[in-house]
């Protein structure tokens, strides 16, 4: 099981959709390098949902029910998408503030490469994140 971190415009699509929707298929990703990570990506794989516009704060976990596939609303084979489950929000978020003041991670994706959308987390970064946000696995 690997770790990943999502990243969204909660006016576009938020947790709380997710919940709502029960299921969503994770569309969207257009930049070469998020869509390599999204290839990746295999069912039980698990998501932090991070908001992004105003709130820039990871926000929920989520699970992935369908690994990559091709997006059905693109004529495009390098176009993917997965499909998300929501698991359960975070006790509190983490803002972005927190990654990049936290010497682990400071390492990750969303600060050395901020315009990703789909960024993988090792287990320590995942950890971290639980840890900072007060939610138990």
């Amino acid at each position: 099981m690997a770790h990943w971190l999502f990243k969204t415009e909660p006016s576009e699509y938020s947790y709380a959709d997710l919940v709502r929707d029960k299921r969503a298929v994770w569309e969207g990703v257009a930049n070469a390098t998020a869509l390599i990570h999204l290839r990746k990506i295999v069912p039980g794989d698990v998501v932090v949902v991070y908001h992004t516009g105003n709130e820039k704060s990871a926000v929920a976990l989520a699970s992935v029910k369908r690994g990559a596939y091709a997006d059905p609303k693109l004529d495009d084979p390098k176009r993917v998408v997965v499909d998300l489950v929501p698991t359960k929000p975070l006790a509190k978020p983490v803002p972005l503030a927190a990654f990049k003041a936290d010497t682990v991670l400071a390492t990750t994706d969303l600060v050395r490469i901020s315009r990703l959308s789909v960024v993988p987390l090792t287990p320590e970064h995942f950890a971290r994140i639980l840890k900072l946000s007060g939610t138990s696995a």
